[in-house]
């Protein structure tokens, strides 16, 4: 497990939901202070409050979001499209791997049957999230 895999369960096991305990494990590499991430994810949690898309899921988007838009309005329209793409591709591999990207499914919440549970989720969203600002960092060399 990567050293931010570890930081992200040690968040979730101190009682931070799935989406906080990724976008918090990734605060000093997109410059975010860990309140302002922590209070910015907390409605994402619990498939965002409703079981819908993972927790985890959101929060890797969350991380993303930040790595690839160029964070200004007037420019944004180069990068928002560009982002979309990278955010369905990833979220792809996720359900690709878990069999869903929804917090109901994943937690058998309908069915009984358990897809993944959440620290299993939060691993595999920090891994798919490694992956991403890996290949981005090749791209950039």
């Amino acid at each position: 497990m990567t050293e931010r895999a570890e930081q992200a369960q040690r968040l979730h096991d101190m009682g931070y939901n799935c989406a906080q305990a990724v976008t918090c494990a990734y605060c000093d590499l997109v410059g975010l202070d860990a309140e302002t991430a922590y209070k910015m994810a907390e409605g994402f949690g619990l498939g965002m409050g409703m079981m819908e898309v993972c927790g985890a899921l959101s929060g890797m988007m969350m991380i993303i979001g930040l790595q690839n838009s160029v964070g200004n309005l007037d420019k944004g329209k180069a990068t928002k499209g560009d982002t979309y793409k990278k955010v369905r591709e990833y979220a792809a591999k996720f359900k690709e791997q878990n069999g869903s990207y929804l917090c109901k499914e994943l937690k058998g919440a309908e069915t009984g049957k358990v897809l993944r549970s959440c620290p299993d989720c939060i691993r595999d969203a920090v891994a798919l999230t490694e992956k991403y600002l890996a290949a981005q960092k090749d791209m950039e060399e």
